[in-house]
């Protein structure tokens, strides 16, 4: 199996414009559970494709903890330059 590291997430729900205004990691909205079973997604995923770079895999989440598969970017998102 593909090794794959997966780093804490961003909590970037404040927005405006379309501008995220404030983000916070690790997100204050997450369970431990929740958390762990996204990143359990992550591998499964970055396995099942082979992905061997650097990328992000963004979420939606709902009020009950629910997580819904948004996109994947292949590669560093250049207003992170801290985070990632």
């Amino acid at each position: 199996d593909l090794d794959v590291v997966v780093f804490p997430e961003r909590e970037c729900s404040i927005q405006r414009r379309n501008q995220k205004v404030i983000e916070e990691s690790p997100s204050c909205l997450l369970t431990p559970e929740t958390r762990q079973t996204m990143a359990e997604q992550v591998v499964r995923l970055c396995q099942a494709t082979q992905y061997q770079s650097a990328g992000t895999v963004e979420f939606l989440v709902d009020e009950e903890q629910n997580f819904f598969f948004l996109e994947m970017n292949s590669r560093l998102q250049v207003e992170h330059p801290v985070t990632e």
